[in-house]
């Protein structure tokens, strides 16, 4: 009897212990949900930024994780369709302990989730795409367009051509014409367009392209009846390389072709070659970026081991970058929150927004991270949610992409104001009322 107690109560004992330790890992992991779209017409864009995010979780959990917080993360295929990417968020959002934040990677799913997520207490990172009016973070509390938006990104380029004219005074009576996606991605520039339109004397047209872009014919022909100065494009996926081969066969020149930070990437570009030589495109910062110190990391501690997400030639290349970029600040954000609240210790999603609010990446973090030479020093607050409005310029020369030395900043004086406008009629619709400084410290 003694024996059998004796053994009954170490197998009792194995059983807490084995349980307390489960419950620790479990307690030591965050749970990042990646929704992806590896599938579908937007594959061959969507693919590479996959691999670089989950990459850099690799890189993180190797290297420890977040202050010993190991990432957990789990992917789910949206194919680019707002309706899966609704599906895959209710699916996710309460798995491993609940997820911590969510990118969309698809701005007309951050305009579905931008209501939901308040109400599940979950932030939305938005990196260069979604609602630019949630840059004002005192209306849009859980919305976090970091390091870009798509009015940044069409001020940018005006900038650019206004430069390229001679001044912006030069632009008036000029036509410059936007194809575009026809989604709620493709048209949100448009705004910001028609008031520098109003402000230089420019003839804005807008020509919209259906999903996903292959037929664009009748948009070349409007092309060649209109005869504008300049085109702007704010495609996705195949519409982008499809453009710029019509742009080729109409004989509209590519140099006078100005790409979005989405339609700026190697699939845009590489199987026209020669026939794209001459396009630019604005760049979120970054571009293709071989040299970079997190590229050489990438390599030598996740895909040299065998644990590359997908093959190291893509490693470097501009979507690949964004993919890094955007989980970067994700896990930075969770980095800034452990400090106040538990650090060490998995937050929720509440406290993850505050530590995406009150970001501070100044430039010896950038250079621990690696991201020297990618990125400029930014942080946020909680009014701005945005962080930066830094952009550059690259261009096309038939092989590789070509940076600009000069940095262009989105113009405070015209998006300030649309900004808070546009929050301001949001909040108006949906009967939300203006943070206070009490909340901001919440």
């Amino acid at each position: 009897m003694k024996i059998r107690s004796l053994v009954l109560n170490a197998v009792a004992a194995a059983c807490v212990t084995t349980a307390s330790l489960s419950a620790f890992a479990q307690a030591k992991e965050q749970f990042f949900p990646v929704l992806t779209y590896r599938t579908g017409a937007y594959a061959p864009n969507g693919i590479p930024m996959a691999n670089g995010y989950v990459d850099y979780f690799k890189l993180v959990n190797g290297q420890g994780g977040i202050n010993g917080v190991k990432i957990l993360y789990e992917e789910c295929e949206t194919s680019y369709a707002t309706d899966r990417g609704v599906e895959c968020y209710e699916r996710l959002k309460g798995k491993h302990g609940g997820a911590v934040l969510f990118q969309p990677q698809s701005t007309g799913l951050a305009f579905a989730l931008t209501e939901t997520a308040p109400r599940d207490r979950i932030p939305l990172i938005t990196a260069g795409y979604g609602r630019s009016d949630t840059q004002d973070g005192n209306v849009f509390k859980w919305n976090f367009p970091l390091l870009g938006t798509h009015w940044i990104a069409a001020d940018a380029i005006i900038q650019q051509i206004g430069k390229r004219e001679g001044g912006l005074d030069k632009l008036k009576g000029k036509k410059i014409a936007l194809v575009y996606h026809d989604s709620p991605y493709g048209k949100e520039p448009i705004a910001l367009l028609q008031e520098r339109s109003r402000m230089h004397g420019f003839e804005l047209a807008t020509l919209p392209v259906t999903h996903p872009g292959v037929e664009q014919k009748s948009t070349w022909l409007q092309v060649r009846q209109n005869r504008p100065d300049y085109i702007l494009l704010w495609g996705w996926g195949v519409m982008n390389s499809t453009a710029l081969k019509e742009a080729q066969a109409t004989g509209f020149p590519r140099d006078r072709m100005y790409g979005s930070w989405w339609s700026g990437a190697e699939p845009d570009v590489k199987d026209v070659g020669e026939g794209a030589k001459g396009y630019h495109a604005v760049m979120m910062q970054h571009g293709a970026e071989p040299n970079a110190k997190i590229v050489k990391d990438i390599l030598a501690q996740v895909h040299a081991k065998g644990q590359g997400t997908g093959p190291k030639e893509e490693v470097g290349s501009v979507l690949y970058m964004r993919g890094l970029v955007s989980a970067m600040v994700a896990v930075e954000g969770v980095r800034r929150a452990q400090e106040r609240f538990a650090k060490g210790k998995p937050v929720t999603g509440e406290q993850a927004r505050w530590g995406l609010e009150n970001l501070n990446l100044d430039q010896k973090r950038l250079d621990a991270l690696g991201f020297a030479g990618v990125l400029r020093p930014f942080g946020t607050t909680c009014a701005d949610h945005l962080g930066a409005s830094w952009a550059r310029i690259h261009t096309w020369d038939g092989a590789k992409w070509v940076q600009a030395p000069e940095w262009l900043q989105g113009d405070e004086q015209i998006i300030k104001p649309m900004v808070k406008g546009s929050a301001e009629k949001y909040a108006g619709d949906k009967k939300l009322e203006r943070r206070t400084p009490a909340d901001c410290q919440s």
